[in-house]
């Protein structure tokens, strides 16, 4: 696999942020994927119009279908079995909704406004992710 060119990190990451900003200054909405997701799902009964939402969840994989156009993409190899992957969405999706948002909300919305539940949140999230990451390195083997 080749390496990434950090421009096109820091490019993806002040979009994020830009997509991130106008919603919230136009809409007032925060950028939550698990919230759009659940209000376009009919899950959450608060939040933007179903209709929106939804336009929000499909307008993710067609942005990035648009930007792979411009961009060259690594290789990837999936190592995992499908129940795997399976099991480990169902558990993100599970987490998402207990921790009322994901990392998107918490990490990129709630962090930007000092929302202390965000802020406990993406601790929480990245500690967790450290130590699943360093028990399956060092402890289990991958």
């Amino acid at each position: 696999m080749e390496p990434l060119n950090p421009l096109i990190a820091l490019s993806g990451g002040l979009l994020i942020g830009l997509a991130a900003a106008l919603l919230l200054l136009m809409s007032g909405r925060i950028a939550g994927v698990s919230g759009m997701a659940a209000r376009a799902l009919g899950i959450a009964r608060s939040g933007p119009k179903r209709a929106e939402a939804a336009m929000f969840i499909v307008g993710l994989p067609l942005g990035a279908l648009l930007v792979n156009g411009f961009v060259r993409q690594p290789a990837i190899t999936v190592t995992s079995s499908l129940i795997v992957l399976i099991i480990g969405g169902l558990l993100v999706g599970f987490g998402t909704r207990l921790g009322n948002g994901c990392t998107s909300g918490h990490g990129v919305c709630g962090m930007a406004r000092l929302s202390p539940r965000s802020l406990a949140a993406t601790a929480a999230f990245m500690t967790a992710g450290f130590l699943v990451v360093g028990v399956a390195r060092h402890l289990i083997g991958s």
